[in-house]
């Protein structure tokens, strides 16, 4: 019996941090059950920032180099840049001639990010932004994908990519596309080390690939309890980021943690320290397998030309036959 077969992928946009451990490390589960196609979507990248391509080429290595440091296996996976494979603007362009407007338009993150891109000074009223899940279709559809990870707040854009395929499938009474789906993820959501969401945009992140310097740096600017103004005052580990990371970085302690914090047998400085130990341990194999990587660019650029290759072979296999149901 055949693997199923999943497509996911992320934008590049920069080093990847901390918060995309557990996507990654969920793929790299993946891998030994799936015929997995793993994507740089580089064309996803221009809806948002299409005044600002200058570092496009430059962010798909450095994406690159972090799936690989994490255990993304191109013996066992096809890693690959989504627009070396032509297939994918083709059934995005035929897919657009299909899908009602109104099926965009009710996706629940299409507003919100309307909105919230516009408070920070991007108007992102174009036809690409309201129509890029119909790429993201095209992007899960020309591999034929039986399923996407994804987390809770995707899940709508994978029921559109299933209404699609049956709509396809119905107007020409064909059987070419699956009805992918969604294979919920368990996400580990981190806050930046200023309490907000992690991103690079807020500087607030802590790469994959940070040295011991940065992440000690990182770690030292986390906000803690605001009402301990001392190391004497008992501590509330409830409102505190470093505490939030001890839970997931140092479970092993994190009881004794909480109790010597309400307690005050132990200070912010050395819980900090203690933190920054632990995920600078974390962290080194994959900084290692970086260095690494980045000293030898060469074999980036093989593993994509071999990925490339075999996505395009993918892909035009599965354009063969919607040319044919469509009789164009």
């Amino acid at each position: 019996m055949s693997k199923g077969r999943i497509l996911s992928g992320m934008r590049p946009t920069g080093r990847l941090h901390i918060g995309h451990l557990s996507v990654l490390e969920n793929w790299r589960k993946l891998q030994a059950e799936y015929d997995c196609h793993f994507m740089v979507a580089d064309w996803h990248a221009l809806t948002t920032k299409i005044e600002e391509t200058e570092s496009i080429k430059a962010n798909v290595r450095e994406l690159v180099v972090d799936w690989l440091s994490v255990g993304i296996d191109p013996e066992k996976s096809v890693v690959f840049v989504q627009s070396q494979v032509k297939e994918h603007a083709e059934l995005h362009l035929l897919f657009s001639m299909i899908t009602p407007i109104g099926w965009l338009e009710r996706c629940p993150t299409y507003k919100d990010q309307v909105q919230q891109l516009g408070d920070q000074g991007k108007d992102i009223n174009t036809y690409g932004f309201l129509g890029y899940p119909v790429l993201q279709a095209a992007d899960i559809l020309v591999y034929k994908g039986d399923a996407v990870p994804v987390g809770e707040d995707q899940v709508p854009h994978v029921e559109l990519t299933r209404e699609i395929a049956r709509r396809f499938n119905y107007l020409y009474q064909t059987k070419v596309f699956p009805e992918p789906k969604a294979l919920l993820a368990e996400i580990s959501l981190l806050p930046g080390v200023d309490g907000r969401k992690m991103s690079k945009s807020y500087n607030n992140e802590i790469a994959i690939g940070a040295t011991t310097e940065e992440i000690q740096a990182r770690v030292n600017a986390m906000i803690t309890d605001p009402a301990r103004v001392r190391k004497t005052d008992p501590g509330n580990p409830e409102v505190c980021i470093v505490y939030t990371y001890q839970k997931l970085y140092n479970p092993g302690e994190v009881k004794e943690i909480e109790t010597a914090c309400r307690n005050a047998e132990v200070g912010c400085v050395a819980c900090k320290k203690k933190l920054a130990a632990v995920i600078d341990q974390a962290l080194t194999p994959y900084r290692e397998k970086r260095l690494e990587l980045l000293a030898k660019p060469s074999i980036v650029d093989e593993i994509l030309a071999d990925g490339g290759e075999k996505a395009r072979k993918v892909a035009a296999e599965t354009m063969a036959q919607v040319r044919d149901a469509v009789r164009i």
